[in-house]
C-alpha cells in the first residue's frame, strides 16, 4: 500500500539563523533513507516544514512494504566440487539453484538470492534517528532523565502514514498523531487524522504557518504592503528575511516609529542597530534617506497592536540612545 508519510518533530525554539538549513537537511536526509530502503523507487514528492517549534517533512506514495531486491554472492570453481558443495551450505542454497558463470580464471558458481522489502515500521524510527544524527548542528543538548540529545529538547514526536500510527521511538519519544499549534492562538492539541490534512490543520486550527519558504513569502508580501501605505521603500530587506520567518509561526506586520532626533547619527549606526539587534525593517523615503520609522514582524495576530507596537518603540528606544551616545564620544 502506498500513502503520504509525515514525520514531525515538536521542539523548544530552534536556532533562528540556521532553521531553513535545519529543515531542508532533515528532509533531504530522510527521503535519501526512504529511497535506500526501497520503499521508494525514485525519489519522492516531499513538503518540508520548519517553524521556531517543529521540524517536519511530508513525503507522498511511500510504500508500506519494501520492494524485494536481487543479490549475488560469486563462489568458487565449479570444477571444485567440495568448495561448491561448502559455498551452497554456508549460503543456505541448493546446489541445483547456482549459477554458472564464465570468467577470466574459469566458470565459477553464483548464488542468487532474491531479498523481501523491509516493513516501513520496522526501520522508519532507525531512519529518523540517522537522519537527525546527520543535521548540521554544532552542539547538542542534553534534557530530563534521559540520554537523547538534540540541538533543543523535544517534546513530540508524530510519526503517520496514511492515517495509520507508525510506532517506535526516537529521542525517548513515542510517536503519534497529536501535533500543537501557535502558543497563544491556536489549539494547543491538535489530532490528524491522516498525514495529508496537516499543512491544512495546523494552518486552520493551530494557526501556524509551518511551510518555511509560504511563511518567508507570506511576511515579505505584508512588509511590501506596509512600505507602500506608509510611502516608503524597505531598502535591503532581504538580508533578514530568512532569519524572521525563522521567529515567528504566524506571522503579523506592524509599524512602529523612533523620535526624529535619533536622526542626527549616521543612518548606517540606526539602520545596524534595528537589523542586527532588533530584527525590525527600517524604512526609507525615495531618495535613500532613513524615515524615522520602521517595520515589526511579530509572531501575534490582534486586533489592537497597540501594546505590540508600544512596547517594541519602548525597547528600540534604548538601543539608538546608545549609538547616538558612542557617536557623540566618537566626535569629541
Amino acid at each position: 500500500m502506498e500513502a503520504t508519510l509525515l514525520v514531525e518533530l515538536l521542539t523548544e525554539e530552534l536556532p533562528p539563523k540556521s532553521l531553513r538549513r535545519l529543515g531542508y537537511t532533515f528532509a533531504d536526509q530522510l527521503v535519501a533513507e526512504i529511497v535506500r530502503h526501497r520503499l521508494k523507487t525514485r525519489d519522492p514528492k516531499k513538503l518540508t516544514f520548519a517553524t521556531p517549534r517543529r521540524l517536519g517533512v511530508l513525503i507522498q506514495d511511500v510504500q508500506e512494504q519494501g520492494s524485494e531486491s536481487q543479490h549475488s554472492i560469486e563462489g568458487p570453481q565449479s570444477s571444485n566440487a567440495k568448495a561448491v558443495e561448502g559455498f551452497a551450505r554456508k549460503n543456505k542454497v541448493s546446489l541445483e539453484s547456482l549459477e554458472r558463470r564464465k570468467t577470466e580464471k574459469g566458470e565459477i558458481v553464483v548464488a542468487n538470492f532474491t531479498l523481501p522489502g523491509v516493513h516501513l515500521d520496522a526501520v522508519l524510527a532507525n531512519i529518523v534517528e540517522e537522519a537527525l544524527r546527520k543535521l548540521p548542528v554544532p552542539k547538542v543538548m542534553r534534557w530530563g532523565p534521559g540520554e537523547a540529545q538534540f540541538v533543543r529538547p523535544v517534546h513530540g514526536l508524530v510519526m503517520l502514514h496514511g492515517s495509520r500510527i507508525v510506532s517506535g521511538k526516537v529521542l525517548g519519544l513515542e510517536s503519534g498523531n497529536r501535533t500543537r499549534g501557535h502558543r497563544f492562538m491556536g489549539k494547543s492539541e491538535i489530532t490528524l487524522g491522516n498525514a495529508d490534512e496537516y499543512e491544512a490543520k495546523l494552518n486552520d486550527e493551530g494557526m501556524v504557518v509551518p511551510n518555511f519558504a509560504v511563511r518567508r513569502d507570506q511576511i515579505e508580501g505584508f512588509l511590501k504592503e506596509k512600505a507602500q501605505e506608509q510611502k516608503a521603500n524597505l531598502g535591503e530587506y532581504k538580508i533578514l528575511l530568512d532569519e524572521v520567518a525563522a521567529l515567528v509561526e504566524h506571522p503579523s506586520v506592524y509599524v512602529g516609529e523612533f523620535d526624529k532626533a535619533f536622526l542626527e547619527v549616521p543612518q548606517e549606526c540606526l539602520i545596524l542597530t534595528m537589523r542586527q539587534n532588533q530584527k525590525y525593517f527600517p524604512l526609507f523615503d525615495a531618495a535613500g534617506e532613513l524615515l524615522p520609522k520602521f517595520l515589526i514582524v511579530s509572531n501575534m495576530k490582534v486586533a489592537d497592536p497597540r501594546h505590540i507596537i508600544g512596547g517594541n518603540q519602548r525597547v528600540v528606544r534604548p538601543r539608538l540612545e546608545d549609538a547616538r551616545f558612542f557617536f557623540n564620544q566618537d566626535r569629541k
